[in-house]
């Protein structure tokens, strides 16, 4: 198991920063300081290579674990915390389930720290995010088809996470049970939508770990709050053995 790996392995709640979105020095502040497990540096687009550096530099200033989840090859910064590289299970365009991988491991395999590498299997779920578009993903999705992808992701691929993500809408946590009931190795990421204390306990009823991006730039407060939120949270089905 690599260090990343292992690490990710006792993440119940993230941040997830967005490079092309701005955010002042006060809310950063408190959701570094607000106790979470670690901070995710990605987006969808107007991902630089700058404005990655410089929002890792800010982010530098606290003590929390940062690691950067790769949408641009260009705009990979040396000096994160790890590397999280998604694939979309939910596509049929294979650039976005291995393509893009492909390329960046011709031009810089050699280069990749693999020990601080993770995967990520995305499922794409709301049709109206950018993300989604992108992606081409299928985003119509049922319970049925979600212990599907759950036993890809677990059993086929043997990759360590499933992220079930919404993107900017809360989604149906009934997809995101199924899922946690056949997964016992593979961790369930949920990200997407989350604004009250309602929903970020019922997120985290489900999931292993919690994703909270949008509310950062809304209501910072709030946002730091969701971290309390969900580690006063107990999953359902914890007594399941998981990444041993």
């Amino acid at each position: 198991m690599t260090i990343l790996r292992e690490r990710a392995a006792r993440w119940r709640h993230v941040f997830k920063l967005d490079p092309n979105r701005t955010i002042s020095d006060l809310a950063l502040k408190l959701v570094c300081n607000a106790g979470t497990d670690a901070i995710i540096v990605g987006g969808t687009d107007g991902i630089t290579f700058k404005n990655t550096r410089d929002l890792l530099h800010r982010v530098r200033e606290y003590g929390v674990l940062c690691v950067q989840e790769v949408s641009e090859i260009n705009a990979v910064v040396p000096g994160f915390d790890g590397y999280l590289i998604p694939t979309v299970i939910n596509t049929k365009e294979a650039r976005w389930i291995h393509g893009a991988h492909v390329d960046a491991l011709r031009r810089y395999g050699d280069l990749i720290p693999w020990d601080k590498v993770l995967l990520l299997g995305y499922t794409v779920l709301n049709p109206e995010a950018k993300v989604a578009r992108l992606t081409q993903a299928e985003t119509a999705c049922t319970e049925e088809q979600m212990v599907a992808y759950a036993r890809l992701v677990e059993h086929l691929f043997c990759w360590p996470v499933l992220y079930i993500e919404y993107s900017g809408r809360f989604g149906d946590m009934a997809l995101v049970d199924a899922a946690q009931r056949v997964c016992r190795k593979s961790r369930i990421f949920y990200g997407g939508g989350i604004t009250t204390k309602e929903q970020t306990v019922a997120a985290a009823e489900l999931a292993d770990t919690v994703v909270v991006g949008n509310l950062i730039y809304t209501h910072a407060e709030r946002a730091a709050k969701t971290v309390k939120w969900v580690k006063e949270t107990n999953r359902k089905g914890d007594q399941r053995v998981k990444n041993r």
